[in-house]
């Protein structure tokens, strides 16, 4: 039966309600030159101490500055990953990464579970460093960091063995033998035709 005028209407519109996602991905652009701007604050604030910077003080330097750098990766392989996903293929004549186009929700899930646990290991990092200092982090506050990293490592190896068990069922399922019950089931045999003598 063909579709009637108000179901297509719906469809269509249905359809066309993904653009209203995009000013999530336009915010998050937002959230990049915030980051952009921090990472330059943070720069200047330690280019004037210079002079004065010992070991400690400069490792935690590079340990913000990474920390900034992966977050924006971060803000970058999600907005213009779900928008290409979601909304449309981005149509440019620059050299695109490679990544863009190769990713699916899984991947971008996986590896924003994977720069998470990142952000948190260095933050732990930087925390665990300030110990020795005039104002070390109370025993509670880096014992909470711990118990928050870890489930985050939790969660991201149970989202990757998740990952990994649909995958190994999908390639099971396809490569199974017939009459196991997995994969496509098939047809009748076609009927032997005999030459005429």
């Amino acid at each position: 039966m063909a579709d009637g005028p108000v179901q297509r209407a719906i469809e269509r519109g249905l359809f066309a309600s993904r653009f209203l996602v995009v000013p999530f991905y336009l915010g998050l652009g937002a959230a990049l030159l915030m980051l952009f701007v921090v990472f330059v604050q943070q720069i200047l604030f330690y280019v004037g101490k210079l002079a004065t910077l010992d070991v400690d003080t400069a490792i935690l330097a590079a340990l913000t500055l990474i920390d900034l750098g992966l977050v924006a990766n971060l803000v970058v392989i999600v907005a213009l990953s779900s928008y290409e996903t979601m909304v449309s293929k981005i149509d440019t004549d620059v050299d695109r990464p490679g990544w863009m186009g190769a990713l699916g929700f899984a991947d971008v899930k996986q590896k924003l579970f994977t720069s998470i646990v990142a952000i948190s290991g260095i933050q732990l990092l930087k925390l665990a460093m300030g110990v020795d200092t005039a104002n070390p982090p109370s025993e509670r506050a880096l014992l909470w960091l711990v118990v928050v990293h870890l489930t985050f490592v939790l969660t991201t190896l149970l989202s990757a063995g998740a990952e990994w068990v649909a995958a190994r069922g999908k390639s099971g399922a396809e490569k199974a033998p017939a009459g196991l019950g997995i994969g496509p089931t098939p047809g009748p045999p076609a009927p032997s035709v005999t030459e005429a003598p």
